[in-house]
């Protein structure tokens, strides 16, 4: 049974709260506190997998407490649930709390929140590795579109288009974006899954906060580079998979979320090339020596491939479902059961067209063999054969570096 801690210094709130929750009983077990102090006391008496804290409270506020949270059980999942939403603390929240809830919040939006965040578990099993990834806070921007996302935010007359463009350029700025826009600080009637959008929503005070933020972003380590797996290139694959996917989908209600799918692919490798460099460098040496497709070896050494690691990250940060899934099953698609052309076709069969001829790492399988071709496009309906998906994701990816 999963544990939920809610804190909050408004009896009234919490009484409500654990009244609309009754249903979910059989479930969770759930703790209901009116200060960070006690719930504290709570966590060191038995850590919980989810904490849900008002921002504002006397003594310890909720950004002190989910920082204590997020460095001393950092495997807890935290998510803000509060009526406050000014800039300084927004900024504040940026690298601590995972999703942030607005009051007054329905008590099914709270739920399929908490629900979401609790599934994410089956895709990093070991307590662990969840923490590795609980505790990232920051992500590596390449130091190159940092820069240049700084000049464009600085320069007079930019419009939203060239700031997004520049954003779309690296991946680990483009989720935190996103994540950030879809959290309830800004009460959208719908989820964003375009950049641009998400420019126009934010707007370039915010956006240059959230690039000069150092509690955003972080320097890529000197040792994240390994077996040739660099910021750069990685960043260069991502595109070149968005591309192809893009192509594919162009035309069809999934294609926003398709084409972030393709740009957040290889986004569990930023995490790798961190956290854990030499345990990425040992599942390389394994995928090598055993002639297996390196996310066979990574579940095996780290516990779990990158594509999991990547879409519990950004499963945490709220993005769409679609989205998660599709990087999250790209390498295990018969665990879906799929039956039309979704998100998660479109990044398989683009990915397999993009880097059909461009392995990640040099004698090193990036995947299993599985069939891709018309019988695979047809079963799911897809809008086009196996040959027009050749040729549209060619003709995408004139300029595109393969490396």
């Amino acid at each position: 049974m999963k544990r939920l801690l809610f804190v909050d210094d408004e009896p009234a709130l919490l009484d409500a709260l654990r009244g609309r929750l009754r249903t979910m009983r059989s479930e969770w077990e759930m703790v209901f506190v009116e200060s960070a102090s006690r719930a504290l006391v709570e966590m060191e008496q038995r850590p919980c997998d989810v904490i849900v804290s008002d921002m504002r409270m006397p003594g310890m506020d909720g950004v002190q407490l989910l920082s204590t949270v997020r460095e001393r059980w950092p495997e807890t999942i935290r998510l803000v649930l509060s009526g406050y939403a000014e800039d300084e603390q927004s900024q504040r929240l940026l690298s601590i709390a995972h999703q942030y809830l607005s009051k007054p919040c329905e008590p099914q939006q709270l739920e399929n929140v908490i629900k979401r965040c609790i599934q994410l578990h089956a895709l990093l099993t070991e307590p662990g590795l969840r923490a590795s990834v609980g505790h990232v806070g920051q992500l590596p921007a390449v130091p190159q579109i940092f820069s240049k996302l700084c000049d464009v935010l600085e320069k007079p007359g930019s419009c939203v288009r060239e700031v997004a463009a520049v954003v779309y350029e690296d991946p680990a700025i483009a989720a935190k974006v996103l994540q950030i826009v879809n959290s309830s600080f800004f009460r959208l009637t719908r989820r964003i899954t375009r950049i641009d959008q998400a420019i126009s929503h934010l707007g370039f005070n915010l956006v240059r906060t959230i690039a000069l933020s150092a509690e955003v972003f972080c320097q890529w380590r000197p040792q994240a580079v390994i077996a040739g797996i660099t910021p750069e290139r990685l960043m260069r694959r991502a595109h070149r998979v968005a591309a192809a996917v893009g192509t594919l989908s162009q035309g069809t209600p999934i294609v926003d979320e398709a084409v972030l799918a393709g740009l957040f692919h290889n986004i569990g490798y930023w995490v790798l090339l961190q956290d854990r460099p030499q345990d990425l460098m040992k599942a390389i040496e394994t995928a090598r020596s055993n002639d297996m497709p390196l996310y066979e070896a990574e579940i095996e050494v780290i516990g779990a491939s990158n594509a999991q690691i990547g879409a519990y990250l950004l499963g945490l940060w709220g993005l769409a479902y679609p989205i998660v899934e599709a990087i999250a099953f790209q390498h295990q698609p018969e665990r879906v059961g799929q039956r039309d052309f979704d998100v998660l076709a479109a990044l398989i069969t683009g990915e397999r067209l993009a880097m059909a001829e461009s392995p990640l790492i040099a004698g090193v399988l990036d995947r299993t063999e599985m069939a891709i071709g018309d019988e695979y496009l047809q079963a799911l309906h897809a809008p086009f054969t196996w040959s027009q998906a050749q040729t549209r994701v060619s003709a995408s990816l004139v300029g595109e570096s393969a490396t």
